[in-house]
């Protein structure tokens, strides 16, 4: 599998992930800062969340870990939380801004 094609996949699970107080998905959110694909397609998220105390951090990453995971071909998943940059409603796509009233 081409690592496009891979990237493409993992991205179509993310948009699957919801943050449960938010009805945006994780990738529209901005909350995804970078998918990394290493050796042997272990893969690396960085992603934060809308506030540091998110009371449902701990679903919403594993949340994400599981459904990579399943993902055919992928061997290993390394999700990392990081607030740095922390998130703006800036990083929000388009889509997510209008479906939230904020355009």
């Amino acid at each position: 599998m081409s690592e496009a094609t891979l990237r493409e996949q993992i991205e179509a699970q993310l948009k699957t992930v919801y943050d449960p107080e938010i009805p945006v998905n994780i990738w529209e959110l901005g909350l995804v800062y970078e998918i990394k694909i290493k050796e042997n397609n272990r893969i690396g998220i960085d992603m934060t969340l809308t506030a540091p105390g998110c009371p449902v951090a701990g679903d919403i990453i594993r949340e994400v870990d599981e459904k990579v995971r399943n993902i055919e071909g992928v061997s290993d998943v390394d999700v990392h939380l990081t607030f740095d940059p922390p998130w703006t409603r800036d990083m929000m796509s388009e889509e997510a801004k209008l479906e939230l009233g904020f355009l």
